[in-house]
């Protein structure tokens, strides 16, 4: 490491001495498991909103094979709140895979781990950081943030290889989860001070809004059949004022995707 780079280190540090959120429960397991339940829970959703539902969910489930012997559609009601419904069964999806065909011991490094259902290399580079403490390279959001405002100030349109390159540069040889947390929370600080400086990312992309998007009415139809089968028509009554056309159409896209199951010839209920 150059002097600029040293410093930098130091600044990180320093920072999360004193102003870390040290006291995240997901901090205090290396069980990949849990590991696994936050990164996707914490995927675009805030942390105030994450930490109650992490909380409730891994003492509902409290390994993989709990949560692989659940139904899903138990595991989406419990996840309400959270969006992208999807992650959900994802996460279901893994861990089933671990308990029955990997004898319930999660791969430890990042390429098997990809090969898990919904897990990519950001989450499969986090499972080996936070639970097994291995010098992977890793970057997400906030870690962004903190080497945009750092090394980039007078650039626009970095791509994530160039900051990957410091990342490696800067990594400590040792307590890798530590310096990752570190890194992470320098970067929500620098994002409430200074702005979103994700913009100056080549790979920046503005969040669509959610307010009458097919997200929204994806959501709000496992929602409301978390109560019970509905027919089309029970359906659209629920979710007025949302347009009967989009939940006509993302209901075959659901069932597709395995998010709802359909109940005879007319209705619709969770799997």
């Amino acid at each position: 490491m150059n002097q600029k780079e040293r410093s930098f280190v130091e600044v990180v540090k320093h920072f999360y001495r004193i102003s870390g959120r040290h006291d995240l429960p997901w901090r205090h397991t290396a069980d990949p498991y849990h590991i696994l339940v936050s990164e996707l829970m914490l995927q675009q959703t805030q942390v105030a909103r994450v930490i109650p539902k992490y909380e409730e969910f891994v003492a509902r489930w409290p390994n993989a094979q709990h949560l692989a012997n659940a139904q899903l559609g138990d595991v989406l009601r419990a996840w309400q709140g959270l969006g992208y419904n999807r992650r959900a069964k994802f996460l279901h999806e893994a861990v089933r895979v671990v308990t029955n065909e990997l004898a319930g011991q999660f791969p430890q490094n990042e390429l098997e781990l990809q090969k898990l259902p919904g897990l990519g290399p950001y989450t499969a580079a986090a499972i080996c950081a936070f639970a097994y403490n291995q010098p992977v390279a890793l970057i997400e959001t906030n870690v962004r943030q903190v080497f945009l405002h750092h090394f980039y100030k007078n650039k626009e349109q970095i791509t994530d290889t160039e900051i990957l390159t410091l990342v490696k540069k800067t990594l400590p040889s040792k307590n890798i989860r530590k310096w990752y947390w570190a890194l992470m929370d320098y970067g929500s600080y620098l994002k409430q001070q200074h702005g979103n400086l994700g913009r100056k990312s080549k790979h920046y992309t503005k969040q669509s809004k959610f307010k009458g998007s097919d997200r929204e009415v994806r959501g709000a139809i496992v929602r409301t059949l978390g109560s019970g089968a509905k027919s089309l028509a029970q359906i659209k009554t629920d979710l007025v004022p949302l347009l009967p056309e989009q939940i006509t159409m993302q209901l075959p896209k659901l069932l597709s995707e395995g998010l709802i199951v359909k109940e005879g010839s007319s209705r619709y209920r969770l799997p």
